[in-house]
């Protein structure tokens, strides 16, 4: 084997390594933001991007907590509150105040969230299964993954995927490919 041959298969090897790099620097990561007086957390590969809060035009016929659309450089985005999806108390936006952008079963989704904090690692270790409750009226734990320890805080862990129901993210998804905004 030549040395050019070696030094090609040594460089190759390297940059199949920075992939495996890559893939385990997301694992266990978690993306943890403020809602009410609870912090949250969604896996750190489901999120898309975090942007600020920005003109939202509402669509008549949606539950509560979907506040509307955005447009997101030309792609229509439908952004839900969380606060109002987990039934807490609506509140004013701020400046603090943002939208987490999070791919769900192929459907892109943005969530309105009181404050982003930061991305913190939870080993499996470290998580709790979700408390269990029985189901009284709208009081729903099933899109809770978990109860993460990170240090001294607790993070409630959010399965992204379950935080919608089936119906409401196909009418999401439609409501995303055929609402139209003339952009300025």
């Amino acid at each position: 084997m030549s040395l050019a041959t070696l030094n090609q298969k040594n460089d190759l090897d390297d940059l199949f390594m920075v992939d495996d790099e890559e893939e385990d620097t997301q694992a266990n990561k978690y993306l943890t933001f403020k809602t009410g007086k609870e912090s949250y957390g969604i896996g750190i590969g489901d999120v898309i991007e975090i942007i600020e809060l920005q003109k939202i035009i509402e669509v008549p016929d949606t539950p509560d907590y979907v506040k509307g659309v955005i447009n997101l450089r030309g792609r229509i985005i439908p952004v839900m509150d969380v606060r109002l999806r987990f039934h807490l108390k609506e509140r004013d936006y701020d400046d603090r105040t943002c939208i987490v952008v999070v791919n769900v079963k192929s459907n892109t989704i943005g969530f309105i969230v009181d404050t982003v904090e930061e991305v913190v690692e939870i080993l499996q270790e470290n998580i709790a299964p979700p408390p269990k409750f029985k189901n009284y009226g709208n009081l729903r734990n099933d899109y809770i993954q978990g109860i993460g320890k990170s240090e001294d805080q607790v993070k409630i862990l959010l399965d992204v995927e379950r935080i919608m129901f089936e119906e409401e993210l196909e009418k999401l998804g439609k409501m995303a490919t055929e609402t139209s905004i003339e952009t300025d």
